[in-house]
């Protein structure tokens, strides 16, 4: 076995990326305007369950593994997705543009962190930040193309993730310096 990352913690952390690519790609899509008649505002059931719930527990497992960087990332985000999806939807538009603005902090904090762990890891935790931090500028200006570019930025992440968590299961090579199928994936 792998002596840099315990069995239990890469299981937790394909899970994770999962959970956390479909939301991902959920949310993109909805503020990409891709789909007639899909917005962002019909991801919300999944950001809360799948993105929240999932996402929250897969970061409780992966700290009782001893896995610090992923419990960090995916509780922060489950956290961050819960709070989205239950979000009233009353809420001003620079209230939403700061929330979002406070995550792409943690975001930029995951990218900075997931530095020794590859590409896959560093690129999806960056694009996140960058959808984040797109958002949150186009919900300060009412800017409708910015939030369209923001969503694309979350949809190119929620792919990354998605590959990186498919990777580690079909032992595909996952660019992070490790033999496929061994350890973390997209994290470290």
């Amino acid at each position: 076995m792998d002596n840099e990352v315990s069995a239990g913690s890469s299981t937790t952390s394909t899970l994770g990326h999962l959970a956390l690519g479909v939301t991902l790609l959920a949310f993109g899509l909805g503020h990409a305007d891709v789909i007639d008649g899909v917005t962002a505002a019909d991801a919300m059931s999944l950001a809360t369950y799948v993105g929240g719930i999932a996402l929250f527990i897969a970061g409780l497992l992966a700290l009782r593994d001893r896995d610090a960087f992923t419990g960090t990332a995916f509780a922060g985000l489950g956290a961050f997705w819960f709070t989205w999806g239950t979000a009233d939807a009353e809420v001003s538009t620079n209230a939403a543009g700061l929330f979002l603005l406070l995550f792409a902090l943690l975001a930029l904090s995951l990218t900075l962190g997931a530095a020794g762990g590859g590409l896959l890891g560093q690129g999806m935790y960056g694009l996140t930040f960058l959808s984040l931090l797109l958002l949150g500028i186009a919900s300060f200006g009412e800017t409708e193309a910015l939030a369209k570019v923001g969503g694309w930025a979350g949809v190119a992440a929620g792919a990354v993730a998605w590959y990186g968590a498919t990777a580690a299961l079909a032992k595909w090579p996952a660019l992070t310096g490790r033999a496929a199928g061994r350890g973390v994936t997209a994290t470290g």
